[in-house]
């Protein structure tokens, strides 16, 4: 049975690592269920004509300060928009066309696609996506049956009577719902008759050894402090030069502020995916304030840290509470926090939760043949 995997990732990415893994670890989850995973190459229509090679238009902060980094940072942007293009066409078993909504509704003749599963991130966010057809199977090859969700989140999002409206006809698209965080999980099983269950963030679906087979050997000789910023925290960033000059550490550097190198950070924002991953493997200490930065620093059990983002602290909040870790997210840099994390019980935690999800994701996929 052939599965297509429907997400947010191949246009538009900007270094977004998160989002890249989350869809390799889908497709691999689901063929380790013994059906075969192709990623759609789609692009909505609100991406269409975003530039990922000028990233300014697409950035949170519209500030001239934070123009300058990015243009300073132009030439590592432009070698990693090479290496996830690159990873996006050798890591994956993917579609043969490149799918929009003029021809979306081909692709079950052109590819065999048999069933697709939405997800993972925040495809259902309406401030984002608004109700894109291919995030919300609202094409009609997708209708009747052959669309389920898994892990995708609805963000922190902001609905009105009319867009309520419009999410409940969308709703009745899916045969189940996989969803990645705890808000609108009661109000989905009210406005639908199907499966409804929180999940795990795909790349949870996987274990460190499977990412071990993509990720790079150790890129760093010395040993050093991983900061991967995605978004501009100063408070973050004194408190990662303070811990990384108290151990001796040197700073590896992911953030657009590429003046930190004035400061001695070495800046790595060229990192393509499978750096990232040696990147956080070999770290001695990660910083972030990164949902995903968060969870490979779990997966590698590496010491961490993650600061409060915007918009992003629901999601962190909740995953750190299955960890056992809540007190490992920061505001200020001043909170104190156990030292030493147990990750024999950590990964306890994430194997019961992995077990539930695996569950529900198979009974997802027989309900597509």
């Amino acid at each position: 049975m052939n599965i297509g995997v429907v997400s947010y990732n191949i246009y538009c990415n900007f270094t977004n690592y998160g989002s890249a893994l989350q869809s390799w670890a889908l497709t691999q989850a689901i063929g380790k269920l013994g059906f075969d995973a192709k990623l759609v190459d789609y692009c909505p229509d609100i991406l269409a004509d975003k530039d990922p090679l000028n990233p300014f238009e697409n950035m949170w902060d519209k500030d001239e300060e934070s123009r300058r980094m990015c243009e300073l940072t132009m030439p590592a942007i432009r070698i990693n928009y090479e290496k996830f293009d690159r990873f996006y066409h050798e890591r994956f078993d993917k579609t043969k066309k490149k799918y929009t909504s003029a021809n979306f509704n081909e692709i079950i003749e052109d590819e065999g696609i048999d069933g697709f599963v939405c997800g993972s991130d925040t495809i259902f966010c309406p401030d984002e996506f608004g109700f894109d057809d291919g995030y919300y199977a609202n094409y009609d090859c997708m209708k009747n049956g052959f669309a389920v969700a898994y892990a995708a989140s609805f963000g922190d999002p902001h609905f009105t009577e009319d867009t309520y409206k419009i999410l409940n006809e969308r709703l009745q698209n899916f045969r189940a719902f996989g969803l990645r965080e705890n808000l609108m999980i009661p109000y989905v099983k009210e406005h639908t008759s199907v499966p409804v269950q929180k999940v795990v963030d795909p790349t949870l679906l996987l274990t460190s050894a499977d990412y071990d087979t993509i990720a790079e050997d150790r890129i760093i000789p010395e040993k050093y402090l991983l900061l991967y910023a995605r978004r501009y925290n100063p408070t973050m960033t004194e408190y990662a030069e303070r811990l990384a000059k108290e151990n001796g550490w040197k700073i590896i550097d992911i953030s657009l502020r590429a003046t930190n190198a004035e400061r001695g950070h070495q800046m790595f924002y060229e990192a393509g995916v499978e750096e990232f991953l040696s990147l956080v493997r070999h770290a001695e200490y990660v910083v972030t304030n990164s949902f995903h930065g968060m969870i490979f620093s779990v997966q590698y059990r590496r010491p961490f840290v993650v600061f409060s983002r915007e918009q992003c602290d629901t999601k962190i909040e909740e995953l750190l509470a299955l960890f056992g870790l809540s007190d490992r997210m920061l505001v200020n840099g001043t909170e104190t926090f156990r030292s030493e994390i147990d990750y024999n019980a950590v990964h306890a935690n994430i194997a019961a939760a992995r077990k539930d999800s695996i569950w529900f994701l198979t009974k997802e996929l027989e309900l597509l043949q």
